[in-house]
């Protein structure tokens, strides 16, 4: 049996944290494993329980969602965990200026507060299996307002293969990995090898972080 996706919650509104841990546990194969008030608390609870996703609200008192995502995404504590750490941002505006933030701080993605339970539980699933959690539309337009000229394309581009290459540019470009095994006539297990080749050769954590990439440096399709 499959162990369950543990999710933090971090909101500093109760009702809000209520009716979001209502929702998860509702779900089959997810279970809340704790609760935050304000970011500190998060990026602490975070260090001692592990969860596989945070559902981060971005204002939050004492340290706000932007800053906990920074510290919870930092490389030296990355570095440490046996798991991936993803976090999901809630936020009440579409395309907030905080969510473009924390997005460039390693967050796989953002929901708005009024979405489905539907939604939200399609989102967990998403961003635990390394995926974003945002209309490529709407990414592009979140770190194009970052990176408007691109910066030099580094040297360890420069080591990824003609096919890792092409899985790039097409993950840059929003499609799914069963998209991409179209497009390149390979399996989806296949294009999954070439998107962990790809994270590993570039340093890079997960699927959002390569369209940030892509779009810093210019190479977006």
């Amino acid at each position: 049996m499959t162990d369950p996706i543990r999710v933090l919650l971090a909101d500093d509104q109760k009702l809000f944290r209520a009716g979001l841990r209502v929702i998860v546990d509702a779900q089959d194969g997810m279970e809340v494993v704790g609760e935050a008030d304000d970011g500190r608390q998060a990026v602490g609870l975070v260090d001692r329980l592990t969860p596989d996703v945070v559902l981060m609200d971005v204002r939050m008192p004492e340290m706000d969602g932007v800053e906990a995502t920074r510290q919870i995404l930092t490389e030296a504590r990355v570095a440490k965990r046996a798991r991936p750490v993803r976090v999901l941002v809630l936020t009440t505006f579409d395309l907030d200026d905080r969510a473009a933030a924390a997005i460039r701080h390693g967050a796989s993605g953002f929901l708005l507060k009024d979405a489905t339970p539907a939604m939200l539980r399609d989102a967990i699933r998403s961003v635990h299996t390394g995926n974003a959690v945002l209309a490529p539309g709407d990414l592009t337009t979140l770190v194009e307002a970052r990176f408007r000229a691109p910066t030099p394309v580094p040297d360890e581009y420069l080591t990824l293969t003609d096919k890792e290459r092409a899985v790039f540019a097409a993950v840059a470009r929003g499609l799914s990995n069963a998209e991409i095994a179209a497009d390149i006539f390979a399996g989806e297990s296949t294009v999954k090898t070439h998107v962990g080749a790809i994270l590993r050769k570039l340093a890079l954590r997960d699927r959002v972080q390569i369209v940030v990439f892509a779009h810093e440096h210019g190479l977006v399709p």
